[in-house]
């Protein structure tokens, strides 16, 4: 895995400042599902960035890097796996990822996420033609949270992390998706005590792990 280079004094992980560290709250799955980070270059450094957390968070995981000049991503590999891919996506022809879509396919699953701002993103399913023929999933529920670590441009839009949560509760349950919303609440407070928002108090602290 790439390892991004963070600002001093900030996790590569969670990409808090040190004293804010949420890792130490990290407790590892193995899931017969398969994670696949799909990230943009700019998005390695970007301190609002949730998608690598859930690399270190589940355990069945990788991250493949597109967007660096002269070298063109290549994910043909990761498709070779005993996998049913599924590309995590709202494109027009995306169908809604819930329990009757997976009852009717066949795991274990793939789980394909582009992580970047969606200019960024809405570029993976066009430009990786060994995408093209992925069944492309979405979920198209308002996200009714009143705090965002950026700004989305649809309704249903969600942080990486968010999104991983919701889709693993799909394909893999409730327990799975409780903890990685556990873990991308404990970030969300982490920015808001950040931006003034909740008095300053120290997250939950740990050696700051390094990606793997």
């Amino acid at each position: 895995m790439d390892s991004p280079s963070m600002p001093p004094g900030r996790c590569a992980c969670c990409h808090l400042q040190g004293w804010r560290c949420v890792c130490a709250t990290i407790r590892p799955m193995t899931l017969a599902t398969r994670l696949c980070l799909v990230i943009h270059n700019h998005e390695l450094r970007r301190t609002t960035n949730t998608g690598q957390m859930a690399l270190h968070a589940l355990t069945n995981s990788e991250m493949r890097v597109r967007g660096r000049q002269g070298r063109p991503l290549v994910m043909r590999d990761v498709l070779a796996g005993p996998y049913t891919p599924l590309l995590l996506y709202p494109a027009g022809d995306a169908v809604e990822l819930n329990r009757e879509l997976v009852s009717r396919l066949t795991a274990p699953f793939l789980l394909i996420v582009p992580d970047g701002n969606w200019r960024q993103a809405a570029k993976v399913h066009i430009r990786q033609s060994e995408l093209q023929t992925v069944t492309r999933v979405k979920f198209s529920q308002a996200n009714t949270d009143s705090f965002r670590l950026r700004s989305q441009h649809r309704p249903e839009g969600m942080a990486t992390l968010q999104a991983i949560a919701h889709a693993m509760g799909v394909l893999e349950g409730e327990t799975v998706k409780n903890q990685l919303l556990r873990l991308y609440n404990a970030r969300l407070e982490q920015a808001r005590i950040g931006r003034g928002l909740l008095p300053a108090t120290p997250a939950a602290t740990g050696k700051m792990r390094q990606p793997r």
